[in-house]
């Protein structure tokens, strides 16, 4: 197909004056003088081959060719509108596709406020929302499979305990604390542990322990060994599950307890038991993102925390 060479400032013309049907107000309607949109029409009119208007004193009327330009003039003219509106939308964050994993604590803590006042605020952005670990999330951000994180105890650089795999694997990713939380023993509600308020955790050291694989969140992992090191026992785990609404399952038949972060009680189990525990410690949720991404959804999604991060909690 030949490429038509018609000018926009020719085709915009073209309508305007199909529009008034006089010069006079078409050259007022376009800003410019009456001789340069004469000029714009007779251009159009030699790329076209034929008039586009007839021109008699007083009056001003569309030919058989012009005629059939019009309708495709304005749709040309409104594709274009539409489409630099769109590019505008997509150039200012307000709308395109934002990928969002996060750990399933997340949502019950952080993730749907997030999400809220993100939609109230860009409600044409498409969110994919995709439940994963922290581990995986790390990789999926390295490997561009989502734009942000919502993960617990990302590695870091300066953290003790986190390895140089760890580290090497977050290599070229930003994360920001959003929330802190305590910890609380998952307990099942028959253990003797479960009548007192709070738990000191030196007298877990007996207890059978159900904790999540070290690959899914080395981090918190870590930090949970490290808490019970902390009280002169290494746990003793008798099985492991990647999601804690497992672990609340596993602990609630027996099999064993748990450590987790706080927001787990919203999990509600008859059989299950959460107690605050001694000495007090706490566990971090972070946004995690490219640090080479200047995407403006990322930045409208940073930005949608809305509060110092190290205050929340």
């Amino acid at each position: 197909m030949e490429r038509p060479e018609l000018p926009l400032a020719q085709l915009h013309a073209f309508a305007v004056l199909a529009e008034e049907l006089h010069f006079g107000h078409a050259a007022a309607r376009l800003g410019i003088a009456q001789p340069p949109l004469s000029q714009q029409i007779r251009r159009l009119e030699d790329k076209v081959g034929h008039p586009l208007f007839t021109r008699e004193p007083g009056r001003v009327a569309l030919t058989a060719a012009g005629r059939e330009l019009l309708p495709a003039a304005r749709r040309a003219l409104a594709d274009l509108a539409d489409g630099l509106a769109a590019a505008r939308a997509a150039g200012s964050g307000r709308t395109g596709r934002l990928r969002i994993g996060f750990a399933a604590s997340a949502a019950l803590t952080v993730l749907p406020g997030l999400l809220r006042a993100f939609r109230e605020r860009y409600p044409d952005v498409r969110l994919d929302i995709r439940e994963m670990t922290t581990a995986p999330q790390i990789a999926a951000l390295r490997d561009k499979v989502i734009d942000v994180g919502l993960l617990r105890e990302p590695p870091s650089a300066h953290a003790a305990g986190d390895s140089a795999d760890d580290t090497a694997d977050a290599a070229g990713l930003n994360f920001r604390t959003v929330l802190t939380e305590p910890f609380v023993a998952v307990l099942p509600s028959s253990h003797p542990l479960a009548a007192p308020r709070t738990v000191r955790l030196a007298r877990l050291a007996d207890s059978p322990f159900v904790l999540l694989p070290r690959a899914a969140g080395p981090g918190l992992h870590d930090q949970i060994v490290g808490l019970c090191e902390a009280a002169g026992f290494t746990p003793r785990v008798v099985q492991r599950a990647v999601e804690w609404q497992t672990v609340c399952a596993l602990v609630e038949t027996g099999l064993g307890v748990s450590l987790a972060p706080a927001s787990i009680r919203r999990i509600r189990l008859k059989g299950v038991a959460f107690r605050p525990v001694e000495p007090n410690a706490r566990t971090r949720v972070a946004v995690g993102w490219r640090e080479d991404d200047r995407s403006p959804l990322v930045a409208h999604l940073l930005a949608a925390f809305g509060r110092d991060p190290e205050s929340a909690g």
